[in-house]
């Protein structure tokens, strides 16, 4: 699905979605499609990888909102979208759509930045068997490049009871938030985890973003997380001269 016509100076969004339906990748994303548009993108929505491996189709594309959780990729769709992004096309998403795609890809882990490796759950006496079990109130908060940077300025710290994620990182990234695993005793680990929530990356040409909330539609209208998304899908995208 894409919108018919676009001018020639018009950006155009591509919109990758699917994988684990847990992550709700068409509600997801249907719900920023209107403030894309309303940006002045083309957007087009495809429900499988395959695009990447288009190179005319990737040559094109401004802006790559990817949600796809798990799942696999080919050589040539992770190859083509690699290159795009070096060559300038930026990526952005959120949660697993993002930070838990393509598991067995070490070039594509490469790209983003951050691996989801688990999301902590509550006390077994709390537990009753559903994916609630792994909602924990936790806070991301802002970093000092975080307070100032166009992504996140004015937001503040965000408290929310949703799935925390524990994310396997890099250097390279620039990590505007943060969220703390606290030690508990029916948890193995000995000391505080602390894990990038929201960052941005240089690649090549081309910006990354990632966001760790956004594990279900209501947390992604949190009116923070959305503004937070909105702005870093901006921030990726590239400018037309």
């Amino acid at each position: 699905m894409s919108d018919r016509t676009t001018g020639d100076n018009e950006r155009r969004a591509l919109i990758v979605r699917g994988g684990w339906e847990g992550h709700q990748p068409v509600a997801a994303t249907d719900l920023f499609v209107p403030f894309l548009r309303a940006q002045g993108f083309a957007v087009r929505i495809e429900e499988t990888n395959a695009v990447y491996a288009d190179i005319d189709a990737m040559a094109e594309t401004d802006l790559i909102v990817q949600s796809v959780t798990m799942s696999e990729i080919s050589a040539e769709a992770l190859r083509g979208l690699r290159e795009a992004v070096a060559a300038g096309t930026g990526l952005a998403g959120w949660h697993g759509g993002i930070a838990d795609a393509y598991r067995g890809s070490s070039d594509y882990l490469q790209l983003i930045g951050g691996q989801f490796a688990t999301h902590p759950s509550k006390a077994p006496h709390d537990r009753v068997g559903d994916e609630s079990d792994n909602f924990l109130r936790h806070t991301i908060e802002m970093t000092a490049l975080g307070r100032d940077h166009e992504i996140t300025r004015g937001i503040g710290d965000i408290d929310l009871v949703t799935e925390q994620y524990w994310v396997l990182h890099d250097d390279l990234n620039d990590v505007l938030a943060t969220t703390t695993h606290p030690v508990q005793p029916y948890h193995p680990w000995q000391r505080p985890i602390t894990s990038p929530a929201v960052w941005t990356r240089l690649w090549g040409n081309g910006r990354v973003f990632v966001a760790t909330p956004g594990h279900s539609v209501d947390v992604l209208q949190d009116a923070r997380v959305r503004t937070v998304i909105e702005r870093g899908m901006l921030w990726a995208a590239r400018e037309r001269a």
